[in-house]
């Protein structure tokens, strides 16, 4: 490649990234699909910016993958490994065993491919995209959630189960080595014996985890010591890279190698340093990874066999979502999550490109038998976005939503004054202040997994959707005074405040509120007390801050009852004006502008008339140090 082709390819490249992703947000599709959509749009296939020679860059791209696994691998500290064995072997070894003998079982049924064949394509298949998905859940806060940590567990199965999959292929061998493929092969340990091959590679691993526990966190320190910004984030390049070779040169994945490097280092102190250094070039070089993938997709290929390409694609897309939906109702895994959980593996991965060209050298494969193979795993990839759209829009609001699809509500066997709609981290507080000043209330909560943790710890919590009038009833709300509604869902926050209104009419409600909007269409429902979720906890931060700087704690705690009363003031009367855009920006520019005037004013004025309010807090702070003071001195006299 000439230098101008070099970087011509990077402006466009980059170009794509700028234009399409941005594009992709902003209708809601996500940025792995904005790069996709890229990649697809400047392929040799659609505008041609990019010729067959610029599929080369899927090798530098690959890269962004290998420091995302490195990355992950830094998050994973070996305790935590150790507690998610359970979810990584079952889940992900229940997930590639069944999955690989299904599709094992679909090729041998339905073509004449030799069973060693057969084999390879079910083990390679089973495999899902490690980089898609993880980027996906965490693009939409899903990766802390019960089905993004089962997706992560099974994901980190595959990347492990790659090792052996890498050794066990040349095993199938059904034809000479090398004849698919025009390459020479350059690794260490070609033409040697399985078993020194299998002695190579763990002493390669060996080394991996002793020179990570040992020798690279003393040669960081050295080089920390320099105070080189740019010479720790080039070391950091450099263990990647090295390790990366290494792994290459024994014919294993160097994602694999990097990820061991990174759980190794997971308890190094310059962990963290290490992720910040690294960040941005993988989140760049996974991005050109995304598009390289999007202008891979041979369409030529698809158009001459789209019968057979569609079939492939639609029979992976559904064997992985059956199995994955199975295996998640088999541990019990809730609807919602579970549907997440199996839309978002069903594509094939990355390392399908790996495997395929593996087994090609290895004469595992032909190459009439794995480029339509690769060509529907780019494709099931490019989907995977789609997929997840599709379950969150369509299937989520119908089937998702049950928690729990065979579980009735509580019989609740109490009645209170007061009822709390939701009992998570929220609505837990308010229970607890108020039974420790002896105020009993009944408690609802939605979740069925957090009803039971709850109970364990002691409190009585009856599971329900509190926007049921019969369950509101059966908690005693015609007789009650007060419902408190803490829910995480704005929407059933609504719902909830409706059905109470509309069937207790004498029942008072206040809620928590969790953005204007929601406190704006709250007020409009005639509630008791509307409490913006953040609102105390910030003002109470800033009012620390404030005696911290200087400011005497009565002066600083007038000040905060009067920009809690004028702002709540003011924010009722913006409410009248929040559709109409202009007019809010406005009005909410002077609010904030008369506000921090008033609260000025007052510490001027009220500062020159009235004693600055010693109070006691003060005067234990500033004056009980000089009593000790004069004491030790008196003593001395003495």
């Amino acid at each position: 490649m000439h230098d101008g082709d070099f970087f011509y390819q990077a402006f466009v490249y980059l170009s794509a990234a700028v234009i399409a992703v941005p594009v992709a947000k902003k209708l809601g599709l996500g940025s792995v699909l904005g790069y996709l959509i890229a990649g697809v749009l400047i392929g040799p296939f659609v505008f041609g910016f990019i010729g067959q020679e610029g599929q080369d860059v899927m090798h530098f791209a690959e890269f962004g993958v290998v420091m995302m696994l490195f990355l992950v691998g830094l998050e994973l500290q070996p305790s935590l490994l150790w507690k998610l064995r359970s979810p990584i072997l079952g889940l992900g070894g229940i997930q590639v065993i069944a999955t690989s003998a299904i599709i094992t079982g679909l090729v041998l049924l339905f073509t004449s491919l030799p069973w060693q064949t057969a084999l390879a394509i079910g083990l390679t298949l089973a495999l899902s995209s490690t980089a898609i998905v993880l980027q996906t859940l965490s693009e939409k806060g899903l990766l802390k959630t019960e089905g993004g940590q089962n997706a992560f567990s099974v994901l980190l199965f595959q990347d492990i189960a790659v090792i052996p999959i890498l050794a066990f292929l040349p095993l199938l061998a059904i034809a000479e080595a090398g004849t698919t493929v025009a390459h020479e092969s350059t690794t260490w340990i070609d033409g040697l014996p399985i078993v020194l091959r299998t002695l190579v590679i763990l002493g390669v691993i060996v080394s991996i985890v002793v020179g990570g526990r040992y020798l690279i966190s003393p040669a960081f320190r050295l080089i920390a010591q320099t105070r080189l910004r740019e010479l720790f984030t080039a070391a950091a390049l450099l263990l990647v890279i090295g390790i990366t070779l290494l792994m290459t040169k024994v014919g294993l994945s160097p994602a694999l190698g990097t990820f061991l490097a990174g759980v190794v280092l997971a308890q190094s102190e310059y962990r963290h340093e290490l992720e910040t250094d690294i960040e941005p070039f993988k989140g760049l070089l996974l991005g050109l990874f995304f598009i390289a993938v999007g202008a891979s997709i041979d369409f030529q290929l698809i158009v001459n066999n789209p019968g057979l390409i569609t079939l492939i694609v639609l029979g992976l897309v559904v064997v992985k979502l059956v199995v994955l939906y199975v295996i998640g109702r088999f541990f019990g895994m809730r609807m919602d999550n579970n549907m997440m959980f199996a839309f978002g593996l069903a594509q094939g991965g990355e390392f399908a490109f790996v495997l395929f060209s593996y087994a090609l050298k290895n004469g595992v494969i032909t190459d009439s038998t794995a480029n339509p193979l690769i060509a529907a795993v780019a494709i099931s990839m490019a989907l995977t976005p789609l997929l997840m759209l599709l379950n969150e829009k369509l299937i989520q609001p119908y089937f998702g939503t049950k928690k729990e699809d065979d579980r009735e509500a509580d019989v609740i066997d109490e009645q209170n004054e007061v009822i709390i709609a939701g009992f998570g981290r929220y609505g837990s507080t308010i229970g607890r202040f108020l039974q420790a000043n002896g105020t009993q209330a009944t408690y609802l909560d939605i979740d069925p997994n957090n009803v039971e943790l709850l109970r364990k710890l002691g409190l009585k919590v009856f599971y329900g959707d509190a926007s049921r009038h019969d369950l509101l009833n059966a908690a005693g709300a015609k007789e009650a005074k007060l419902l408190i509604v803490a829910v995480d869902d704005s929407e059933k926050a609504i719902e909830i405040i409706e059905t109470a209104q509309k069937h207790f009419p004498h029942l008072k409600i206040i809620s928590r509120s969790k953005s204007w909007d929601d406190y704006f269409n709250m007020l409009d429902k005639d509630l008791l007390g509307v409490f913006r979720e953040f609102s105390d906890g910030a003002l109470r931060m800033a009012a620390d801050a404030l005696c911290f700087v200087g400011l005497r704690k009565n002066q600083v705690q007038r000040a905060l009852k009067k920009f809690r009363k004028h702002d709540e003031m003011y924010l009722k009367e913006l409410a009248s004006s929040r559709h109409e855009h202009n007019t809010f920006i406005k009005h909410s520019k002077q609010h904030i502008e008369d506000l921090e005037k008033m609260i000025l004013d007052d510490i001027e004025n009220e500062a020159k008339d009235k004693d600055l309010g010693w109070d006691t807090t003060t005067i234990k702070e500033e004056f009980i140090p000089i009593l000790n003071k004069l004491k030790e001195e008196a003593k001395k006299n003495t």
